[in-house]
């Protein structure tokens, strides 16, 4: 995925099947599932920082979105990334089992090249200087099996590595894991496309797009009895802020992110929409923090997990960084995610 430009109001990411060495770190890649392709190889997240917010277990990597800020020499290199806890009871109504984290480096840094890598010949990264890496999800292992050198995040992962078939190369030299195990998510690269919509229907209805999605962010939080009555009387605004929504992702149905720094998130619903004062500041710096890009439900098909069933869902996924994209803290730095839920209006 190329980063996208400031020029472009509204840039839209969707998957494509590539080469796997496409995907390495040295690439600076925008991707779903698989292992993380980490930028920062100092002080990478263990599985401590990656624990689910409600059940504990250490989050699966989801997607990460490389998204340099051009007029940031800090940022010349910059990638957020997602993690996802995978229990289904962790998904339901009103939780976010998700972890967010944001990494940068100067074009002049430690771990690249000044000039960038040559894409045309891609080849296999070495591991070089990433050490200590789960085998299972990629992230920081702090322990190892006692037979050999394979290194996992947390007993959890050794236990489905185990089962995955460590147990049989246990011990042999020059084993690195078993690795193929259901845990991680099919493995895509993001290619993205600037959108292109025109806005003339909504504008000669009055309201643009911007317009009343600015208005539902900046709603107050409490309603007065007369107005409830009102909102009681007036046809669903549920029903009318999912068929915008559907209206306008119709136009790029297989579009899984929309990325508009400092822009306004397209929302799913009028419930449980984010409100400023809901939306913590940068536990960095203290900034305030604005809309990056939301990944949208068409992301699940591709996961394997779009289920009538119980199992990973949401609506929408909003992430909110910090407005000064800042360098204090570690070098992954935590950034706040709102989960939307497709309300069900038939009941």
């Amino acid at each position: 995925m190329a980063a996208p430009t400031e020029s472009i109001k509204v840039t839209l990411g969707f998957v494509e099947k590539v080469e796997k060495c496409r995907l390495s770190r040295k690439y600076f890649p925008s991707k779903v599932g698989g292992k993380p392709a980490w930028l920062s190889i100092k002080d990478i997240p263990n599985s401590d920082r990656l624990k689910c917010p409600k059940c504990g277990k250490v989050c699966i990597f989801l997607i990460q979105v490389y998204c340099p800020v051009v007029t940031l020499e800090r940022c010349f290199h910059r990638t957020l990334f997602i993690f996802v806890c995978k229990a289904p009871s962790c998904h339901s109504q009103d939780t976010a089992a998700f972890v967010v984290l944001r990494s940068q480096l100067p074009r002049a840094n430690e771990f690249y090249d000044y000039e960038p890598p040559d894409e045309d010949n891609p080849v296999d990264e070495a591991e070089g200087l990433v050490v200590g890496l789960c085998a299972v999800c990629g992230c920081h292992a702090g322990n190892k099996c006692s037979k050999c050198q394979v290194r996992y995040c947390s007993r959890e992962h050794q236990k489905v590595d185990w089962k995955a078939g460590h147990k049989a190369s246990c011990g042999v030299k020059g084993s690195t894991g078993n690795g193929d195990n259901n845990i991680l998510f099919p493995e895509f690269e993001l290619v993205t496309e600037p959108e292109d919509y025109d806005q003339l229907d909504e504008e000669e209805n009055g309201t643009t797009e911007h317009q009343e999605t600015k208005e539902t962010t900046e709603v107050d939080d409490e309603l007065d009895v007369e107005e409830l009555e009102k909102m009681a009387m007036a046809e669903s605004q549920d029903d009318r802020q999912f068929a915008k929504f559907k209206k306008r992702i119709q136009h790029e149905p297989d579009q899984v992110i929309r990325y508009e720094r400092g822009g306004q998130p397209l929302l799913i619903s009028r419930e449980k929409r984010p409100q400023k004062s809901q939306i913590p500041p940068c536990g960095n710096c203290g900034s305030v923090r604005q809309f990056e890009f939301q990944v949208t439900p068409q992301l699940l098909i591709h996961l394997g997990v779009d289920s009538l069933e119980n199992s990973i869902d949401w609506g929408t996924l909003i992430v909110y960084t910090c407005t000064k994209s800042c360098d204090e803290g570690a070098p992954y730095k935590p950034e706040f995610l709102w989960k939307q839920d497709i309300v069900d209006t038939s009941m």
